[in-house]
């Protein structure tokens, strides 16, 4: 039997703190990226935790998910203004971010979605471009109203939508890969993909492919984390949560289920302990 501590992502209250820890108090809100987040409690070290303003269930959005749209738009793809971004699953807990960072760096948003309800929401956000791929084909838009190609790519769905937009990438265009979330099922678990002629296609354009693991960044989460904070503060970021509620430990399960079915609208959130709300009102 092998015993994993699933979930790394996670808001709550401090309960207690070792002797030697004075920079963290009991009572104080804080968000922590580290595994074993599926619980009532649990022990991490003080120094990995992220102080916040409010233990909200919107900072949990904004841990993995805006954290990873925030610092890979910044660094892999190194984004400026005046460009054309193309968003893959946009109307999911992350791609709702990107969208509107992208927005509120002077660019064209694109995004892409399955359904008239994802759409909606992507449109509220922002989006130039809304392709809904249930009513017309991403490969066809992107052909006809994008004829020089997307200067930035932020993709999570992997497979043959990562062959797409490789193939609707700019000259000097950059394609971050943030997850392939199409590969992630199936009766043999993660099955590796080969991409033939990939070292040709992006040598031909001057392209870069760019790997992005949020692990490989923890330097940048406290100032990233703030940042945004300060956006959705200010009302100029919006954090969408799912509206279906998932309470309880043993809930986990069918959130990730959820998550995976393509049904979600924003960030999926498990609230651990029901009376959540009630302790929060009394803070």
């Amino acid at each position: 039997m092998i015993a994993h501590d699933a979930k790394g992502e996670a808001v709550g209250i401090v309960a207690s703190v070792g002797d030697a820890v004075s920079h963290v108090k009991v009572g104080s809100p804080v968000a922590l990226m580290t595994f074993g987040s599926y619980a009532e409690f649990t022990m991490v070290p003080a120094k990995h935790l992220l102080p916040v303003p409010r233990p909200d269930p919107e900072v949990v959005a904004m841990l993995t998910s805006g954290l990873t749209a925030s610092i890979s738009l910044e660094k892999a793809g190194q984004m400026t203004s005046g460009q054309v971004v193309l968003v893959t699953a946009a109307a999911g807990g992350t791609g709702q971010f990107a969208v509107q960072l992208a927005k509120l760096a002077g660019n064209k948003v694109v995004a892409t979605c399955g359904g008239e309800s994802k759409a909606a929401f992507l449109a509220s956000l922002g989006v130039d471009r809304v392709i809904n791929y249930q009513h017309e084909k991403i490969k066809d838009v992107l052909k006809k109203e994008f004829p020089k190609g997307v200067d930035i790519i932020y993709e999570s769905v992997g497979g043959d939508m990562f062959d797409l937009c490789l193939n609707a990438l700019a000259v000097h265009g950059r394609l971050i890969v943030i997850g392939m979330i199409s590969q992630y099922q199936g009766e043999e678990g993660w099955k590796p993909k080969n991409y033939t002629g990939l070292c040709e296609k992006i040598l031909a354009k001057s392209q870069t492919v760019a790997g992005f693991f949020l692990v490989q960044h923890a330097h940048m989460w406290q100032d990233h984390l703030d940042k945004l904070f300060e956006l959705y503060a200010s009302g100029k970021l919006k954090v969408s949560l799912d509206p279906k509620k998932f309470l309880g430990v043993a809930s986990a399960v069918d959130a990730v289920e959820y998550l995976h079915s393509g049904k979600s609208v924003g960030k999926v959130v498990v609230c651990i302990d029901p009376a959540y709300s009630q302790t929060l009102a009394k803070l």
